[in-house]
């Protein structure tokens, strides 16, 4: 897989999540089994808006050349990915979320691994 193929479709599921969290956070919080009260909905707008400012950064991204560049970018996206996994592991495995919550540790880990893949594996050629 090329770099720039994992950076579309780390914007695609972001956008694709952000823009759920902020229209339908409720809904969301809800088949996740989680409560929504104010201050949950509030906190998944949040959640939905800094994805749709991931999503848009990666999609913006992909195509730059800048080897220094992308390897931040990967780094960043490493780092993301995995306090991601662990959080979603730790929230579903304590009852936090229902079972759903395993897609979320689906996403989050497929994601850490690629970008380790790429800052691990490939580091000259991300």
């Amino acid at each position: 897989m090329k770099f720039t193929y994992l950076l579309i479709i780390n914007a695609i599921i972001a956008l694709a999540y952000g823009i759920s969290y902020v229209v339908f956070p409720a809904f969301v919080l809800f088949i996740y089994g989680t409560t929504q009260g104010p201050g949950e909905v509030f906190m998944a707008r949040l959640f939905g808006a800094a994805l749709i400012s991931i999503g848009l950064l990666l999609w913006l991204a992909r195509n730059i050349a800048d080897s220094e560049t992308q390897r931040a970018i990967n780094l960043s996206m490493l780092v993301f990915a995995f306090i991601g996994a662990v959080a979603a592991v730790h929230a579903t495995l304590t009852g936090v979320m229902s079972a759903v919550g395993w897609t979320g540790v689906a996403v989050f880990s497929f994601l850490a691994i690629a970008y380790a893949y790429f800052w691990f594996a490939k580091p000259s050629t991300p």
